[in-house]
């Protein structure tokens, strides 16, 4: 038997891969340890001037697989594990057997109109249960679908794409590190680098697209060429390359398919209802789909599909505890709150987020009891839970948490104290990043307003200014994303010298926007 490598002791791998994609490769392998059969994907570590890797790519990946092992739905392989090798990052995870949708793609050309529905139905259900989880997929495409020989359809590489994304506490958007791949990128991301929820759902609407027709809506002699059919050019209708792709179908893929996020589907919940009427009727798939009677998956759906359901209560609204709701009797010692934030900053260390958050949120409820919500020491840990929420990508449950701060300090200190008006760009911070785009940047704008008035350091409201441009370019407002950024160079050039690369930046958005304002 040909010699195997071994990694940590435990995953025995396959001598060839199984695959191949921007990020790495991956080869299937055996868990000796668990006795299965499991995937092991490698991802590419870039290396500094020095030689060394990037160790804050590496934390990021961490982060991002720590992330994406919350995500459960049967439409996700189930993560494992993680670790390094040989001076690559690896994620272990289940091992799928089922034919990429790219490949059903080049033997089919165009899938039946209800299959088309059906694998895009499927993909809407794990993206729902992704984006309230604040997670992105920034890579849908169909590479990275697989459909299995029962019909299932499951969505890989989540997280991935993240790990290549800068990162920072208070930073909305970055740019100059674009993930994904051109041909299915949203104009938002493709122009800059920014991702949210509805820029999977654009994603989603070029691959059904190309489920549908065969083609994809917009192609080019280069990446660039076809990014800027994005952020540019039309569609063309479906219907005038297969004319018997009903109209409302046409309509929700061409909704998807909008420039700006604002005008796309609200969320996947939408478009899965709009897809579901389409899923009748569905042919065989011979080579790709073979369902037998009696299959278990088939079984277990049917009975899950009559159980009565009703709609989602809406979210409680989550309000700080009053400084006069003091409850006698109420004991808790000033080293159970130095024992929980050590206990939370030792898991924060090890990227533990959610544990993280859990301890923090334990002590917090009796802290406020009595002490008061307003206290410097409940202040504090209210502080590190919204932080650890923020770290660890959990932005809905972020945004509230930074809003009541911001309530409670402001009583406290005044409207004008640095730690509310940080307070309040976080919180924009968790809108931008779960997509709210306009709630956003109503804040962003608001808070420019009031730093201007309070005399704030010169640096942050530049920082602030620019982060309101590239927001506005986020949501399509290219206009006003010209006037943000254009209004802002000389101030950057004075402030910092026209070779600071903040300058450099904003003078290639600019000079790209003019580029597109005159094609």
């Amino acid at each position: 038997m040909a010699t195997r490598t071994i990694i940590d002791g435990r995953y025995e791998l396959d001598p060839f891969p199984i695959g191949r994609g921007g990020y790495g490769e991956v080869r299937s392998g055996y868990d000796t340890r668990l006795d299965r059969r499991v995937a092991v994907k490698f991802i590419r570590v870039d290396r500094l001037p020095d030689g060394k890797p990037d160790e804050e790519l590496t934390k990021r990946f961490v982060r991002e697989c720590r992330i994406t092992a919350r995500l459960e739905h049967p439409g996700v392989p189930i993560v494992y594990d993680h670790g390094t090798y040989d001076g690559e990052l690896y994620l272990v995870m289940q091992l799928i057997e089922g034919s990429p949708v790219s490949t059903v793609i080049d033997e089919l050309e165009r899938l039946p109109v209800g299959w088309a529905a059906a694998i895009g139905a499927q993909v809407c259900t794990v993206l729902s249960v992704a984006h309230t989880a604040s997670l992105v997929h920034r890579d849908l495409k169909p590479g990275n679908l697989m459909l299995c020989p029962d019909g299932t359809v499951k969505v890989l590489d989540f997280g991935v794409a993240g790990a290549y994304e800068a990162s920072g506490l208070t930073r909305i958007t970055q740019t100059g590190v674009t993930t994904g791949t051109p041909e299915y990128m949203a104009p938002e991301q493709a122009f800059s680098a920014i991702t949210a929820p509805q820029s999977d759902l654009y994603s989603l609407g070029v691959v059904l697209y190309e489920l549908l027709t065969g083609e994809r809506p917009f192609t080019g002699p280069t990446p660039l060429a076809v990014m800027r059919g994005h952020t540019d050019e039309t569609p063309r209708p479906l219907r005038q390359l297969r004319p018997e792709i009903p109209a409302r179908l046409e309509a929700l893929v061409l909704r998807l398919l909008s420039k700006r996020a604002e005008d796309r589907p609200e969320d996947a919940a939408e478009v899965f209802a709009g897809l579901t009427e389409f899923c009748r009727d569905l042919p065989p798939l011979p080579g790709f789909v073979d369902v037998v009677t009696g299959s278990p998956v088939l079984m277990y759906a049917s009975v899950v599909a009559r159980i009565p359901h009703r709609s989602p209560a809406p979210a409680p609204e989550v309000v700080g505890v009053p400084v006069s709701n003091r409850r006698a009797g109420a004991e808790i010692r000033e080293r159970d709150i130095s024992h929980a934030r050590a206990d939370a900053q030792a898991l924060l260390s090890e990227s533990r987020f959610g544990q993280a958050a859990s301890v923090l949120a334990a002590v917090i409820e009796p802290a406020g009891r009595a002490l008061g919500a307003a206290s410097p020491e409940v202040i504090s840990l209210r502080l590190d839970l919204a932080n650890v929420l923020f770290l660890g990508g959990d932005y809905r449950r972020a945004a509230p948490e930074f809003n009541q701060l911001a309530a409670d300090l402001a009583v406290r200190d005044g409207d004008d104290n640095d730690l509310v008006l940080r307070c309040r760009l976080q919180e924009a911070a968790c809108h931008a990043n779960v997509g709210e785009t306009s709630l956003a940047l109503r804040q962003l704008r608001d808070l420019l307003v009031d730093e201007r008035e309070f005399g704030v350091d010169e640096d942050r409201i530049l920082e602030l200014r620019r982060e309101i441009g590239l927001l506005e370019l986020a949501a399509g407002d290219k206009a006003g994303a010209t006037r943000t950024l254009s209004a802002l160079l000389p101030d950057l050039e004075r402030r910092y010298g026209p070779r600071h690369p903040g300058v450099d930046q904003v003078v290639g958005i600019l000079a790209d926007l003019d580029l597109h304002t005159s094609n």
